[in-house]
């Protein structure tokens, strides 16, 4: 703040004076917060009291517990979604719900209700101008419906299906009886319209249920109809007789095939064991005859006489040729019988032949029936399905009917909501609340009070107060390690004077990061700056601190002629007319030297020149003079790649000059990227006319690191230049190999200083 009391002197607010102030006057503001409290309380006090009661209801789809059965198909039921609740909502607030209770308690008759007849002075005056309508003009149960209407309270709890009614009054008993009221009420309403949706469905389903019968009885005719025209008589397993008689030869002749294959082969094994001539008794169906089994009985009695006579006897006995004529003749038997056991085989297999023949005929028949029979059911399938489906909507019509006629009876209906918790009177008024009321009250006294005392201590002047040096920001100023040989002073020759060019020094930080730059090379050039000492004034410096720094001059200190100039302007000329798009400045004495390199950075810029200030130094000074607001990303960001390029840009509050600020990021890790250096100072020469690397006070080899082999100007900063440290910087410049270095002390004296705490550009 300025130009208080005429004066062009900064001034700041001086927060002990407020304080003071309203400690001095501490009566005053006690006093008013104890009477404003006092009134408070008895306003609260007098107050009418008001009560305030809760019912809720919970929202649920609700049905008899007799028609919760498998066999009842389920009914289509509203969702109890989000809009349904809010529907509830709007209904337990309708119009016709609330002038029921109004008409049940007779509220028009309470002169709670009814008090706006009476009517406020404003309202008397908003009514005499036609602003208004007169209440008068409304019914009673109107105005008493209005005011029911503010005393309301109808809410959807959140993230739940309950509702909550809330009603206030003066009344505590009312407050608590109309909630109830409403609910049961709204119960009624829902059961009710349960009802009335069960009679229009009786009404609706009897007519459609008459007619539903005559139509299944006529298409269940159509279908016995149909089936008797078309011989499809049904066998009871929904098959046709064809169908089934179809099946039943299919059967038989698979039968008749196999045994007639088994009578083939049975005979061909007779034959062939004939043919061969084998025993009669190695053939199954021959041993397996009872007569065979007869004769070889036989055979084997007359076998065994033989064996036992041919001991005793000769062979020409006639007894034993009886025997042999007897076996004979039994082997002639058991060969015939065997004949007619394969005749009889085959015989089996000529009667299975013909009855294969047959069966084929009569399938060939029943298939031809049936494929007309198929043709025959698509036409009767087609009535049944008509038929089933009339049958089945008739069942379902049934159904329902019978479910509505069940629930005529209101209790039968239960509303889909029921009371979760019911309005009690309550015991305590909600309004009003006679401590907050006077604490609040208090509270809000002792603040507005405190407010009006600072304010009227602002306009006065009293609460502010002249910015000083102690007042001032930032840290003291650094100082860099005196150089070990001191150069001899430059002589006053030709009208440019050269105070040598050398490359750049850098901060404590520009230290740490100049390991990674190895791009610059110092250049020498043999320019003469005309010098006249002054002082760059420091941000936070008063102006006669200012004025005082410009008197002395480098004639007197380090030996240089008079009409020599040094200046901040002889400089900025100097770059401008320069090829070198890149400066870094040193400043042994801290940040009067960094404010210097701000000032350079703008004077730069009135000439119409792009130039950025990159802010190297551990203090952050030029960022803080030159930046709109603190904690701006910039060089260490940039290098631990946690900003964008465009993002550590900033424009100068002051000028057209740009700024890369020191940053936010930790030095140590923007040490690790500190190779990304050079990339970054080649990026914004590419872009700009002129780059300033304010460094700070730094050590002459971390200068070396950063500017080799790369043409660039060294700006020594030195507001007040003294004769011995200016030699031994010189000194220690020239043993590192810097020919040339740029000195600048400050401002021209013919340049007028302001007499401002801030002058700082």
């Amino acid at each position: 703040m300025s130009g208080v009391n005429g004066s062009n002197q900064d001034v700041d607010i001086d927060l002990a004076q407020l304080f003071r102030a309203i400690w001095q006057r501490r009566a005053v503001v006690l006093g008013s917060t104890a009477l404003v409290a006092a009134l408070a309380f008895t306003g609260a006090n007098l107050m009418a009291p008001n009560y305030k009661s809760e019912t809720r209801i919970l929202i649920e789809q609700r049905a008899p517990a007799f028609s919760k059965t498998d066999a009842n198909p389920p009914t289509s039921e509203p969702v109890l979604d989000e809009l349904n609740i809010a529907s509830q909502v709007q209904l337990l607030q309708s119009v016709d719900l609330i002038k029921q209770v109004t008409r049940d308690f007779k509220l028009y008759d309470r002169p709670e209700f009814n008090a706006d007849v009476r009517g406020s002075l404003m309202t008397r005056i908003l009514v005499m101008l036609h602003l208004k309508k007169s209440p008068l003009d409304l019914a009673p149960e109107e105005r008493a419906l209005e005011a029911f209407k503010e005393k309301l309270e109808v809410y959807q709890v959140e993230k739940s299906r309950v509702i909550g009614v809330v009603f206030d009054s003066r009344d505590p008993a009312l407050s608590a009886a109309v909630p109830n009221a409403m609910a049961q009420l709204y119960l009624k309403l829902q059961s009710g319209a349960k009802l009335d949706s069960n009679n229009e469905t009786s009404r609706w389903l009897e007519p459609e249920i008459a007619t539903l019968r005559e139509r299944v009885k006529a298409a269940e005719e159509k279908v016995a109809s149909y089936r008797s025209t078309s011989g499809l008589m049904s066998t009871g397993d929904n098959s046709t007789f064809a169908g089934k008689q179809l099946t039943d030869i299919s059967t038989e002749l698979a039968r008749v095939r196999g045994e007639m294959a088994n009578a083939e082969a049975r005979a061909e094994n007779v034959r062939t064991a004939l043919a061969a001539g084998r025993a009669a008794d190695t053939i199954t169906d021959v041993v397996g005859s009872p007569m065979i089994q007869r004769l070889k009985e036989t055979e084997s009695g007359i076998q065994s006489q033989i064996s036992d006579l041919s001991i005793t006897m000769m062979e020409g006995h006639p007894r034993l040729k009886g025997l042999r004529a007897q076996l004979s003749g039994i082997r002639e038997q058991i060969n015939s019988e065997t004949r007619k056991i394969l005749a009889s085989l085959e015989n089996d297999a000529n009667v299975a032949r013909l009855r294969e023949r047959q069966l084929n005929q009569q399938l060939n028949s029943v298939k031809a029936d049936s494929a007309r029979a198929g043709e025959d059911e698509v036409g009767l399938k087609a009535l049944e399905r008509e038929a089933t489906a009339q049958r089945q909507l008739l069942e379902t019509y049934l159904g329902r009917y019978r479910e509505a006629a069940s629930r005529m009876d209101s209790n039968s209906s239960p509303a889909d909501a029921r009371v979760i918790s019911t309005a009690v009177e309550p015991t305590e008024p909600y309004f009003p609340k006679v401590l907050p009321i006077v604490i609040v009250a208090a509270m809000a006294t002792l603040v507005l009070s405190s407010v009006i005392i600072m304010i009227l201590e602002l306009f006065s002047g009293r609460a502010l107060k002249p910015v000083t040096a102690a007042g001032s920001p930032g840290p003291a100023p650094e100082r860099a390690p005196a150089p070990a040989k001191a150069p001899s002073a430059p002589a006053p020759t030709a009208p440019p004077v050269a105070v040598e060019r050398r490359q750049k020094p850098v901060t404590p930080m520009a230290a740490a990061l100049a390991d990674a730059v190895a791009a610059m090379r110092p250049v020498s050039a043999a320019a003469v700056m005309p010098v006249k000492t002054g002082k760059a004034g420091q941000v936070p410096a008063p102006a006669d601190e200012m004025v005082e720094a410009a008197e002395p001059d480098l004639s007197q200190t380090v030996g240089i002629a008079a009409e020599d100039d040094f200046s901040i302007q002889a400089v900025a000329d100097y770059l401008i007319r320069g090829e070198i798009s890149t400066a870094v400045g040193i400043s042994p004495s801290g940040d009067d030297g960094s404010t210097a390199m701000v000032m350079l950075a703008r004077e730069v810029s009135k000439a119409g020149r792009k130039v950025i200030l990159i802010d190297m130094t551990g203090s952050a000074c030029p960022t803080r003079l030159m930046a709109d607001i603190p904690g701006l990303p910039g060089i260490t960001d940039l290098l631990c790649g946690e900003a964008a390029f465009a993002d550590t840009i900033h424009p100068d509050r002051l000028s057209h000059a740009h700024l890369v600020p020191s940053g936010t990021a930790d030095i140590d890790r923007a040490m690790r990227g500190a190779d990304r250096l050079s990339m970054i100072v080649d990026a914004l020469t590419d872009a700009y006319d002129l780059v300033l690397v304010e460094c700070g006070p730094a050590d002459i080899d971390s200068v070396t690191r950063l500017t080799h082999n790369r043409p660039v100007d060294i700006i020594l900063s030195m507001p007040r230049p003294e004769e011995e440290v200016l030699e031994m910087l010189m000194g220690e410049f020239d043993q590192a190999g810097y020919s040339d270095v740029i000195l600048m002390s400050g401002l021209r004296p013919s340049e007028p200083v302001k007499k401002s705490g801030r002058r700082a550009a």
